[in-house]
């Protein structure tokens, strides 16, 4: 079968350009379609630069370093592709990706990484944070948002099987599409991580410093336990803000190379995660080295970290949970957890399987599709 993959953009090296890549190499004579790609990016992850196909937001002013101001154009933009020579389509989706155009005799499966998160379930959030929620700009936004939402909506009809990164996504497909949906879990490359059981009296936290990653939260519950250490690793819009609130038993590192985060990880005494994710990889990364993971027992967190065996949940997003949480995990004993138990969860995700899965898949899917 000859198969086409789609994906939004390739601009960064994310989980869902690694999970664009892994499905490329299940089916590595496919070709690529993107909205915008750099060419330095796809060397980075491993895709051949001649199968990658641009639309013509490439060609735009800054139109692989300011795509998103494009928004309004990338429903258009996804409908260009001329897909008619081949059997199967691909799209790895978290925005327009799944509105491509297909022919009745072409079998569309797509890896839904979520529903367009600033139209439908964090609308409001993103609004806010853009402060975009009050005057006529914000009127104008939301306009547009609403378009694209309608949009959205009659696209989904487009694909025959939604494959979901978890069962919490899948959740919120059915919820708005009103279609079910597979969970295979992306992958994740465990191999990048070994396994350490030194570790040392330090709470780790990373991510984008963005606020719905609730990484104030933390910061502050250990503003409250001087006594316990934390380190936070991340860059983002919220650095500074972060690095001023923070006190002296909290370290504010920023951005750091691959290295220093894997070091720091491989040597917490636990990550704390309370973000409510889709999915969230860096907590399973935190696993394969071995650490245990504190998390908001929400969303993909609780398909991410087994509670008692590789770590426990706190089940709100405030303050006090997170101290109750970490008080609680220090209760259970110098060694609260089997550490190689994290790492065996851990592999449990691997990319191997990831491949293995997604091959099954579309081969069914194609066997049932052409009866």
């Amino acid at each position: 079968m000859k198969v086409a993959i789609i994906q939004e953009w390739l601009v960064t090296v994310g989980g869902s350009d690694k999970v664009v890549k892994a499905i490329a190499d299940v089916f590595p004579g496919a070709d690529i379609y993107t909205l915008v790609a750099k060419k330095e990016v796809c060397e980075e992850l491993g895709i051949d630069w001649n199968k990658v196909h641009t639309s013509f937001i490439q060609k735009m002013p800054l139109g692989t370093k300011k795509h998103r101001a494009y928004l309004p154009l990338f429903p258009f933009a996804i409908e260009q592709f001329d897909l008619r020579g081949y059997d199967v389509v691909i799209s790895s989706s978290h925005a327009v990706a799944k509105g491509v155009l297909t022919k009745a005799d072409q079998l569309h499966i797509c890896y839904c990484h979520s529903p367009i998160r600033y139209v439908w379930d964090m609308y409001n959030e993103y609004l806010e944070e853009a402060h975009l929620d009050k005057g006529f700009k914000g009127w104008l936004v939301r306009y547009m948002l609403h378009r694209i939402r309608k949009w959205d909506m009659l696209s989904s009809f487009r694909v025959d099987h939604f494959i979901s990164n978890s069962d919490y996504v899948g959740h919120r497909i059915n919820k708005t599409y009103r279609r079910e949906a597979t969970t295979i879990h992306p992958n994740i490359d465990i191999s990048s991580f070994e396994y350490c059981d030194d570790k040392q009296d330090y709470y780790l936290a990373s991510s984008r410093l963005v606020s719905y990653k609730k990484i104030d939260l933390i910061i502050e519950a250990f503003n409250r336990m001087p006594d316990k250490k934390l380190v936070v690793i991340g860059g983002g819009p919220n650095l500074k803000h972060y690095q001023e609130m923070a006190k002296r038993n909290v370290s504010v590192m920023g951005y750091q190379p691959f290295d220093v985060l894997k070091a720091k990880m491989q040597h917490a005494k636990a990550f704390v995660f309370a973000a409510d994710e889709d999915f969230g990889m860096i907590p399973i990364e935190a696993q394969a080295c071995g650490t245990p993971v504190i998390a908001y027992g929400h969303g993909g967190s609780l398909e991410t970290v087994s509670e008692g065996r590789t770590g426990l949940f706190f089940y709100e997003q405030t303050v006090d949970s997170i101290i109750e949480a970490v008080n609680c995990f220090e209760s259970m004993g110098a060694k609260p957890v089997d550490y190689q138990e994290c790492r065996r969860w851990a592999e449990s995700f691997s990319e191997d399987r990831f491949k293995a899965e997604i091959k099954a898949f579309v081969e069914e899917k194609y066997k049932e599709f052409n009866r």
